[in-house]
């Protein structure tokens, strides 16, 4: 009987080492992916420390914009663990980056400010937008409005910079809208629910899905 109590909690005791180290390990590889994720803001920041000193308040705001929205956006789809939105960002930033830049090259046009010929249309603008578009498409316009007044305030710190017209900011802003919505669907977020209730009369088993 001894011995067989001893086994049993040399057993335990295997196993709680166990689940201290898997746990340990989980942990470290959590805290090691969000050190990268920090490490990689910093460095984002640090490499745009200079041009952001030369410039005004307005432009450097919009150009931290430029950078946020999409971070915000692909972020908030690995916190909710939604992979599908995740692909879903992805295409659209992608398309939108295409075609962008695309329109850059082939239209050639002069920047207000006269350094480049690669105003139409707005990449900020763009890119913000397709961005608010996605959190909005995917997540409801609760979240969709302040992203939407960002990426407005990208825009407008656009042309405030001199660096681009009306015109390409509004083109900019329709080609981020519309790559967002060819690839976004609205987010579900599914539930189950299953009930058993008894009586005299028998068993009856409920269930019911929530979208």
């Amino acid at each position: 009987m001894y011995l067989k109590l001893f086994w049993y909690f040399h057993n335990l005791r295997l196993l709680q080492l166990r689940m201290f180290v898997l746990k340990r390990n989980f942990y470290t590889t959590f805290l090691n992916f969000k050190l990268r994720f920090y490490v990689l803001i910093l460095l984002v920041f640090l490499g745009t420390t200079n041009s952001f000193g030369q410039k005004s308040t307005i432009q450097t705001s919009g150009d931290i914009i430029l950078y946020a929205l999409p971070a915000s956006a692909i972020t908030t789809t690995l916190l909710l663990k939604d992979h599908e939105g995740t692909e879903q960002f992805a295409e659209g930033f992608f398309l939108n980056q295409i075609i962008t830049h695309s329109l850059k090259t082939i239209v050639k046009k002069e920047r207000p400010d006269g350094d480049g010929f690669d105003s139409f249309p707005s990449g900020h603008t763009s890119t913000t937008f397709q961005s608010a578009s996605f959190i909005q498409r995917r997540y409801g316009w609760k979240y969709g409005i302040p992203a939407y007044l960002l990426a407005g305030w990208t825009g407008y710190s656009r042309i405030e910079a001199d660096r681009h017209d009306l015109t390409d900011v509004l083109t900019g802003a329709a080609i981020g809208i519309a790559s967002s919505y060819l690839f976004t669907k609205p987010y579900e977020k599914q539930t189950y629910e299953l009930s058993l209730s008894g009586g005299l009369d028998g068993m009856m088993v409920r269930f019911s899905y929530k979208f």
